[in-house]
């Protein structure tokens, strides 16, 4: 969700004061990476995962506040849209069995979260895009009741100037054109967020490495092939969410300036340098400054919380993003990969996860590092190329070439996910479970998004619409999704 903030409108000085703050946080940070002791005494990875509501229709119903109200537990938080909740799974070791257990975990608490949100009239689906919402769900109320919220839309409307113009066209040749008057098409990109906490002299090369994996989970795990109403991108959300959080107009896109979601446009050598790129890159859109005076923490010998900077980095939404925080007066860093979409099942969630950690560590700790054999314009054509294709992505990958997606998971990847897994302590059972998953995803060629394609597909040749279709697929994906069998197995309409 975010950190929480008091305003929803700003006024000159509070910026330039921000801009002060920030900036006096950003020079603390580099001390504290030459002098100060962060926080590694073992390996913690941590996961989000946001959900979508529906009604007894399939369609999404707009009461978050209610549903959260039944479940009655804080693991389950708000987000943007009313139709949207996030389950945050708290952080937890790597070793042995335990993604066995927090599969069991979870499914247990989705299940008793399903059952409460029942009581308040919805259902929860783990999905990328919701395929059956429609611009005409979203009521002048559709806004979860969060100063935040209500505050980024402000402002992102406020740098803009004019409303927001959502353009995209899909391999299949169905286009979506139109207008925004607020950022709620933001709210239809549901995903996973995987943690990993580093060491500050680890954080380059696992971000890079994790830059490089990118395209790869996309075309693998991608779930999003459907928004209102039009089948684009096998994953949509990649390119909804660069357009509905977009704070330039047409003549700043021309120029050239970034925009706020952002595979960045260099491989880097420290964490300092994705902080120092938001700070010079960025106006705030949320400067609220705290009464902490970072320069007096650090020479009392403690660590500062850097509010200003951690809020600035929280409007700056990279794929891959850096996070500094402090737990109990100790600080530490994790990179945060915001690359997957949510679902199809628990039991394919853990196997995106599995893949990247494993992959990852491999990458990262390679003598010669794949990112000094590829160019960085590569990785992001990549990861353009898998959000477009999904399982028919062609990737570039050095000692390969252009090579199927599936083809380079099979060949190269996999083995290289074993291997890292292996060395985080993972137990064997844990690695064929998971990894064994997406080797038969990329034998079988179907992910989340192939499979809705190719059921709404099989219901449109049955005689139905395109808006029953989709209804009648959220069905059959809902008991798929509560079997938690992976979606490599679903069954098809016959």
């Amino acid at each position: 969700m975010g950190a929480e903030v008091s305003g929803t409108t700003y006024t000159r000085e509070q910026r330039q004061r921000y801009r002060e703050k920030v900036r006096q946080d950003l020079d603390v940070f580099e001390r504290m990476l030459a002098t100060h002791r962060f926080e590694y005494e073992q390996q913690l990875t941590g996961m989000e995962i946001e959900l979508n509501l529906v009604g007894k229709d399939a369609m999404p119903l707009m009461s978050n506040a209610a549903v959260l109200e039944s479940i009655a537990d804080t693991d389950y938080q708000t987000e943007l849209g009313r139709y949207n909740i996030e389950l945050n799974v708290s952080p937890r070791p790597m070793p042995g069995d335990s993604a066995i257990q927090l599969e069991r975990e979870l499914r247990e608490s989705l299940n008793r979260a399903e059952a409460k949100a029942n009581e308040a009239g919805a259902r929860i689906v783990q999905v990328g895009i919701l395929p059956t919402l429609m611009p005409e769900h979203f009521s002048p109320d559709w806004m979860s009741a969060n100063a935040r919220y209500a505050a980024l839309n402000e402002s992102i409307f406020a740098a803009r100037g004019e409303d927001l113009f959502i353009d995209i066209e899909g391999t299949s040749g169905e286009r979506l054109a139109m207008y925004a008057d607020s950022i709620y098409p933001e709210s239809a990109c549901t995903s996973v967020q995987l943690h990993l906490q580093v060491q500050p002299h680890q954080f380059a090369a696992y971000w890079n490495a994790a830059q490089a994996l990118s395209g790869v989970q996309l075309a693998v795990g991608a779930n999003s092939p459907y928004l209102f109403g039009k089948q684009l991108w096998q994953e949509t959300r990649v390119e909804l969410f660069l357009q509905a959080t977009d704070t330039r107009s047409v003549e700043l896109k021309y120029q050239g300036v970034r925009p706020r979601v952002w595979f960045g446009e260099r491989w880097i050598t420290s964490i300092f340098d994705l902080f120092e790129e938001n700070v010079r890159y960025f106006p705030a859109l949320l400067p609220e400054t705290s009464e902490e005076d970072p320069i007096a923490v650090l020479d009392e010998g403690r660590a500062p919380e850097l509010a200003e900077l951690k809020l600035h980095n929280g409007t700056v939404y990279r794929w891959n993003r850096p996070i500094y925080d402090t737990v109990d007066g100790a600080p530490h860093l994790r990179v945060e990969n915001r690359v997957l979409p949510a679902g199809p099942t628990i039991a394919d969630t853990l196997a995106n996860s599995a893949f990247y950690y494993g992959v990852v560590r491999m990458l990262a700790e390679h003598d010669r590092p794949v990112w000094s054999r590829m160019s960085f314009a590569a990785a992001e054509h990549n990861f353009t190329e898998g959000a477009r294709r999904g399982m028919d992505a062609t990737i570039y990958w050095p000692g390969f070439g252009e090579v199927a997606s599936e083809e380079l998971v099979l060949r190269h990847l996999l083995p290289l996910a074993h291997e890292g897994l292996r060395k985080w302590g993972v137990a064997t059972a844990v690695r064929e479970r998971y990894l064994g998953i997406i080797e038969q995803r990329c034998r079988v060629g179907r992910n989340g998004a192939s499979w809705q394609v190719e059921c709404v597909q099989a219901l449109e040749a049955k005689g139905l619409s395109r808006l029953d279709a989709l209804a009648q697929m959220v069905e059959r994906y809902l008991d798929g999704m509560h079997s938690n069998e992976p979606v490599h197995t679903w069954e098809l309409p016959g």
